[in-house]
């Protein structure tokens, strides 16, 4: 398949990038969630892949987080229910499941301080 017959949209989100204190601690949390390791090892930056090849870089930062700091990105899974319950299991302290205009989600804060947003899906079923 080429450029001009792909049916994928042309671009993705290429890097996110996240500040932490302890980018290994919060690797191992990430890996937890289910992303995988796009840099195995122990080292000063954490690299993690998401589905589509996005890959979340974690950097380490002494800035302070503030309590209530948001994460500059949310993350989207098929089953938010299934997924809540086992982030739950694995001692995560999940908030309770909301439902907005859009998605149905849960809050989750990662060891560096940040509040993730986890979503229900919404892709329009085409290939990504």
């Amino acid at each position: 398949m080429n450029a001009f017959n792909d049916v994928r949209p042309s671009m993705w989100i290429g890097h996110v990038v996240l500040g932490v204190p302890s980018p290994e601690e919060s690797k191992r949390f990430f890996l937890d969630l289910g992303l995988r390791d796009a840099e195995p090892g122990d080292g000063p930056v954490g690299i993690l892949e998401l589905r589509g090849g996005t890959h979340l870089i974690l950097l380490p930062s002494q800035a302070p987080v503030a309590p209530d700091a948001e994460a500059p990105f949310d993350l989207m899974v098929d089953d938010i229910d299934a997924f809540r319950a086992q982030m739950e299991a694995r001692g995560h302290a999940p908030g309770p499941v909301e439902t907005s205009d859009f998605h149905r989600g849960f809050k989750l804060r990662e060891p560096g301080g940040h509040v993730l947003t986890v979503n229900s899906t919404h892709v329009t079923g085409l290939p990504v």
